[in-house]
């Protein structure tokens, strides 16, 4: 089984698969359940079930992996309106990794329709279809995204779906989010699995407004940014998450050039945290945790 070889599938609570990154040592998904968590963390947040209802759709998919975000996205999609065409653009580093999943089976988790869509984008890169015109970018993303943001392409969703901030900070910092939202349509929705404050400071920084979205297997929520957030369907920022953004914590990772190594990124971080004057974050975690008992 070519390319297999270094990912070898881990079983999560829904029965569905996902792999360890032993690079990044970290799993691909939630191993609450990485079929679930494509759903609750990124499709349901972006609204595209009532999305679908357009004749046309745009999908950024940041981290494509699996391909199991963009297979949700299509089931979720096309079963409320099948004649939606979709324009679909995915961003990886990894070849490996979405030819893996196909190889080893883990896309059985979707019906066919599903499974040919990401066994073509695995292997060819790029489909042009009645319905589905879809393109697998390869490269460092902060590269391609540079491309992207130039090109005019909105999307009406997109998933930011990298690897946790301290394994990979160069995919968290304000000038990336700066250019993830360049893509972003005016009535898009940009979401992600993390509630990091520093995270939650470079979408704001980039302009968006952001609220939380439904936990999904652990506590602690994602977050959605757009231009505008009119639905109900998320949670207000709390006190508690409205003062965590005044804390050390906050303070974004920068990566001026879009080229810097994940350890200048963090060191730059350090350096400017030592500087500001803001409460330290063990303060308000003890705060809020004496409140809370």
């Amino acid at each position: 089984m070519k390319n297999a070889v270094s990912f070898i599938p881990q079983m999560t609570a829904d029965s569905s698969f996902t792999f360890f990154s032993a690079e990044f040592s970290e799993y691909f998904h939630s191993r609450h359940g990485a079929r679930q968590e494509s759903f609750g963390k990124f499709v349901i947040p972006t609204q595209l079930a009532i999305k679908a209802k357009q004749q046309s759709l745009r999908i950024l998919d940041i981290c494509y992996g699996l391909g199991y975000n963009t297979a949700a996205a299509l089931e979720t999609i096309w079963t409320i309106n099948p004649d939606c065409h979709v324009e679909l653009i995915g961003l990886e580093i990894n070849l490996c990794v979405p030819q893996s999943a196909v190889e080893w089976g883990l896309s059985a988790n979707w019906s066919t329709k599903y499974t040919d869509v990401l066994r073509q984008l695995a292997f060819t890169q790029h489909i042009n279809s009645d319905h589905l015109t879809a393109k697998l970018l390869m490269g460092d993303a902060r590269n391609l995204i540079q491309s992207l943001s130039k090109s005019g392409f909105c999307a009406d969703a997109i998933f930011l779906d990298p690897f946790s901030l301290p394994k990979c900070p160069q995919l968290w910092t304000v000038e990336f989010i700066r250019h993830v939202t360049q893509c972003l349509h005016f009535n898009g929705l940009l979401a992600t699995y993390s509630c990091a404050a520093a995270i939650r400071t470079a979408f704001i920084t980039a302009g968006l407004s952001i609220a939380s979205t439904h936990p999904v297997g652990r506590l602690a929520p994602g977050t959605i940014g757009g231009w505008t957030l009119k639905s109900n369907a998320y949670l207000p920022l709390s006190q508690q998450e409205q003062e965590h953004l005044l804390t050390n914590a906050a303070v974004p990772y920068r990566d001026p050039q879009l080229n810097d190594s994940a350890d200048s990124i963090i060191k730059r971080r350090i350096q400017e945290q030592k500087y500001l004057s803001l409460e330290p974050t063990s303060h308000w975690r003890k705060r809020w945790s004496q409140f809370k008992s």
